[in-house]
C-alpha cells in the first residue's frame, strides 16, 4: 500500500490497520522518519511518484515473503518534529521483515522521486542524496 501527501499519520494506528485480523503475520518492522532541526519542503510529481513507489514495493514482495507492507511519505512544508516517512514490512518471520524494511528505506533515500528543500538561516537550499545513502543502496543491486 502506498500513500503520498501532506497528511500526518499515527504509527500505531497504521500498524493496527495493516495487521487487523491477520494471523499469518508474525513480525512487523517499522521505520519512521522525523524532521530534524530545520523546516523542510518536500515536492513530488503526483502519479509518477506513486507509480514508482508501487514498483519498488512490488520488488520487495518479490524478494521477500511479505504478507503486507506500507510506504507512507509526506509532502509539503514540514517542521522539526513532524513525521515525514513511514515504512512497514510485515512477514511471517522477522528476517524478511527487517530486510524488506531496510531495502525500502534505502530506496526511498536514494531513488524515490521526491525533492527536498531545507530552510537554514532564512534561505532555502535543495538537498542532494548523501554518498553514504548511495553506498547503502548498492547492497540491493
Amino acid at each position: 500500500m502506498i500513500r503520498v501527501g501532506p497528511q500526518d499519520f499515527d504509527i500505531g494506528a497504521e500498524v493496527r490497520a495493516l495487521t487487523a485480523g491477520r494471523t499469518d503475520i508474525g513480525a512487523v518492522v517499522t521505520f519512521s522518519g522525523i524532521v530534524r532541526d530545520v523546516p523542510l519542503e518536500l515536492e513530488h510529481y503526483p502519479g509518477m511518484t506513486e507509480k514508482e513507489l508501487a514498483r519498488i514495493e512490488a520488488e520487495a514482495h518479490r524478494r521477500w515473503p511479505l504478507q503486507a507492507s506500507l510506504i507512507l511519505h509526506r509532502t509539503g512544508r514540514l517542521l522539526p518534529g513532524d513525521n515525514i516517512v513511514l515504512v512497514i514490512a510485515a512477514s511471517a518471520h522477522r528476517q524478511a521483515a527487517f530486510e524488506a524494511a531496510s531495502f525500502l528505506m534505502d530506496y526511498l533515500k536514494t531513488r524515490a522521486p521526491f525533492w527536498k528543500k531545507e530552510e537554514r538561516n532564512g534561505e532555502a537550499h535543495w538537498v542532494d542524496a548523501r554518498e553514504s545513502d548511495d553506498e547503502a543502496m548498492k547492497k540491493w543491486e
